[in-house]
């Protein structure tokens, strides 16, 4: 007797559809799984079998080889389980619908038969309603997540004996609603009213909000950097339904989605201890999992104490910052997650975090100063947008009872200048200032003559580098979109100029 049932596999992000082919035939009793099935989707013969001891379900007294199509697709992970058990109930004719062929199915067998949940639910409902399934049957716990998808039902099973009573129409489940999240979650709860002072280095952070700009802030210890990065995700502007569901494919990969809430429409904010190592930060396994800077897509990624992270951490960070995405390459294959994120760090100019500081308090030496700001390497501290000082915040501010200005107010700005850059990249790839392209910044960053002569004087003056002239020339854009101009200005020059000078204070020592 032979059988067929749907399903998918996962490597990394891709999902790619799998056929369970299963055959009963007269001889030694035997079960057997093919198609590239690793250990963990082998067991499941055992898993399978207490199942349906546990469920009163008799095993067929058979030879039952099962094969997992495509055959030359390695084939890992738990989530076949489930695909492989409806199979086994069709063959027994426990279950007669003939519709099985329009449904895919995801999820582990437990031993008692209850189905749990598996990572990586969102990519595989997303290649079933490709694929033109009418349903998917996922475990109960991965439900909600599943039904993030619009046009393909979800059913969400908790045991074995669920699916067999719906098959047989005597306990019909229900499809899942599909998810809508809250309107008060999208944004953190963190305010930028909580920070006194620091009006410059808020302005920076907001024009890094407003075009998508990597900023690295320096200051003495307790001056807020920590602080004011935190509060970012709270003035970026609201995720598109899109990106949504990017973000919350790579943390279901991960298996960091939420069970309640599963799609992420707060901006990720990810700030990983600097002992975090190169498979930590990009990501790695046998099976490549995302790192921090996938799952940082979206939203920020922050690096506090910027020099205390190893050398091959910060350096592993350029590429990604370029292109953009992480290839992580196995002898199993290779996996490419996406990584559009913004870069903030933080960091103290010296050792001891005073120097610059005014009053002497800095004890470090010349040499020591030198060692500790050369952890960071050139062409890194190149890709950073926005140089931002952050001074110790006096006692007049922090005792003052003014208002700050509340991060509701500042994101409104934010938006405002995104939907500028919304309209102006309308059918290209391109999301923000930040990501213009070298075939659009001519046509983009359209300057007056006078804002010509400012940025030629500063190139040849400060000898920056080609990279450091459109990184220039991009937060320009983002400020003459923040003062609604169509053409950046030489007020927008001066500023952002402005803001890639600490280099030479601290750099040049």
């Amino acid at each position: 007797m032979y059988a067929q049932v749907h399903t998918a596999g996962l490597f990394g992000l891709n999902a790619f559809p799998v056929d369970v082919e299963i055959e009963a035939s007269s001889g030694i009793e035997s079960f057997d799984i093919v198609g590239l099935a690793d250990a963990s989707v082998r067991e499941s013969r055992d898993r399978i079998r207490s199942a349906f001891r546990v469920t009163g379900v008799k095993f067929p007294k058979a030879k039952v080889l099962v094969n997992l199509a495509p055959a030359d697709t390695k084939k890992t992970g738990s989530g076949f389980d489930l695909a492989i058990t409806m199979a086994l109930l069709r063959i027994l004719e426990i279950v007669q619908d003939t519709s099985l062929e329009e449904n895919a199915f995801f999820g582990e067998v437990a031993l008692n038969g209850d189905i749990r949940p598996i990572n990586g639910i969102l990519p595989l409902t997303i290649l079933a309603k490709k694929q033109g399934y009418k349903r998917v049957f996922v475990p109960a716990e991965n439900a909600k997540e599943a039904s993030c998808i619009r046009g393909i039902e979800v059913y969400g099973a908790g045991h074995i004996k669920d699916m067999i009573l719906h098959f047989n129409d005597r306990a019909e489940m229900k499809p899942c609603e599909p998810y809508e999240p809250s309107d008060e979650s999208f944004f953190s709860s963190l305010d930028f009213k909580d920070v006194k002072g620091q009006q410059s280095a808020k302005f920076a952070l907001e024009i890094a909000a407003a075009g998508g700009h990597n900023a690295l802030m320096i200051g003495s210890p307790g001056s807020g950097k920590s602080m004011l990065a935190k509060r970012i995700p709270s003035i970026l502007p609201k995720m598109t339904f899109e990106e949504s569901i990017e973000a919350t494919n790579i943390h279901s990969v991960a298996g960091l989605v939420d069970k309640e809430q599963p799609l992420i429409i707060r901006r990720p904010f990810r700030s990983p201890h600097h002992t975090v190592s190169t498979a930590g930060l990009a990501g790695g396994g046998g099976i490549p999992k995302p790192g921090e800077v996938s799952l940082a897509h979206g939203g920020v990624l922050f690096l506090d104490e910027l020099p205390e992270f190893s050398r091959q951490a910060l350096e592993l960070l350029r590429q990604p910052l370029e292109d953009k995405k992480v290839t992580i390459a196995r002898a199993a294959g290779s996996v490419t997650y996406p990584c559009s994120f913004m870069l903030i760090a933080a960091m103290n100019p010296c050792p001891c975090g005073y120097f610059g500081s005014p009053g002497g308090r800095c004890k470090c030496s010349m040499k020591q100063i030198h060692t500790y700001l050369s952890k960071i390497s050139g062409p890194l501290l190149d890709r950073f947008d926005l140089h931002v000082d952050v001074p110790s915040v006096d006692y007049s501010e922090l005792s003052s009872d003014m208002a700050e200005e509340p991060s509701e107010a500042v994101r409104q700005r934010v938006q405002a200048a995104r939907d500028i850059q919304n309209r102006r990249f309308e059918g290209t790839p391109v999301t923000c200032n930040a990501n213009i392209t070298p075939d659009l910044m001519k046509e983009v960053c359209v300057m007056t003559d006078k804002a010509k002569d400012m940025l030629g004087k500063v190139f040849d003056k400060m000898g920056l580098s080609a990279r450091a002239y459109d990184k220039i020339l991009k937060v320009a854009r983002t400020l003459a979109d923040m003062a609604g101009r169509e053409v950046i200005d030489s007020k927008d020059i001066a500023a952002a100029v402005q803001f890639r000078s600490l280099d030479r204070k601290y750099w040049s020592v």
